[in-house]
């Protein structure tokens, strides 16, 4: 069961994850959400992560931007991937030519398992690695593109991940409730924001720690 924890806006945060065994962390470079970090703060948190013994996989999260500029921050930040979380054209991901091709996952929040199916069959990125998501499953909310709180529906994710081999579930995740989900589901990870937080961008680190600490004990 892969980790990522999701908004770092601080390195004593990261570091809390990473020593807790996260296998991810993300950072929002979605300048409208309460977890937006610039990108020089990104950078300087990942220069400390990549000197430390064990750096998780490193995660760019973006809305709406085209692939040359989510490439260019992805370089400029240091990160490894990059998880579209907008209404990005399926060809940021599966066409060779893009700049983010191989980098790159899509955020969806499907109302209906058609919707959820569709989504797949048209942002499934070619041949990912081992360790990379094929795509992440958030809640639906009209307007926000996640860290709502809001729990997303299992019966679709569930569904999803028979067909999926690599998918991410988030939405309204925490300590209590992410042992059930990862029973129902039966994902590649979960994802979590809100769920481990003191308030937007801050994270608690008991709330950290027992989150990783109920992902472990339920696989």
């Amino acid at each position: 069961m892969k980790i990522k924890i999701c908004g770092i806006t601080r390195l004593e945060d990261a570091s809390i994850a990473r020593d807790a065994g996260v296998d991810y962390l993300g950072f929002i470079l979605y300048e409208r959400s309460p977890r937006y970090v610039e990108p020089g703060q990104v950078r300087a948190i990942v220069r400390e992560l990549r000197a430390s013994d064990r750096c998780p996989i490193l995660i760019g999260v973006f809305v709406n931007k085209s692939a040359a500029s989510v490439a260019s921050l992805l370089d400029q930040c240091g990160l490894d991937l990059a998880q579209l979380s907008g209404e990005e054209a399926p060809a940021s991901i599966t066409d060779p030519t893009s700049p983010i091709y191989g980098r790159s996952f899509k955020g969806i929040r499907p109302q209906t398992t058609s919707e959820a199916r569709s989504d797949a069959e048209i942002y499934l990125p070619p041949d990912p690695a081992e360790d990379q998501p094929y795509l992440l499953l958030d809640a639906y909310h009209a307007t926000l593109r996640g860290g709502t709180g809001k729990q997303a529906d299992w019966q679709i994710a569930a569904e999803l991940s028979r067909l999926i081999p690599q998918l991410m579930l988030a939405g309204g995740l925490n300590a209590s409730n992410v042992g059930a989900a990862i029973k129902t589901v039966q994902p590649f990870a979960v994802d979590t924001a809100s769920g481990v937080e003191e308030s937007p961008g801050i994270k608690d680190p008991e709330k950290v720690r027992a989150f990783i600490q109920a992902c472990r004990s339920t696989v």
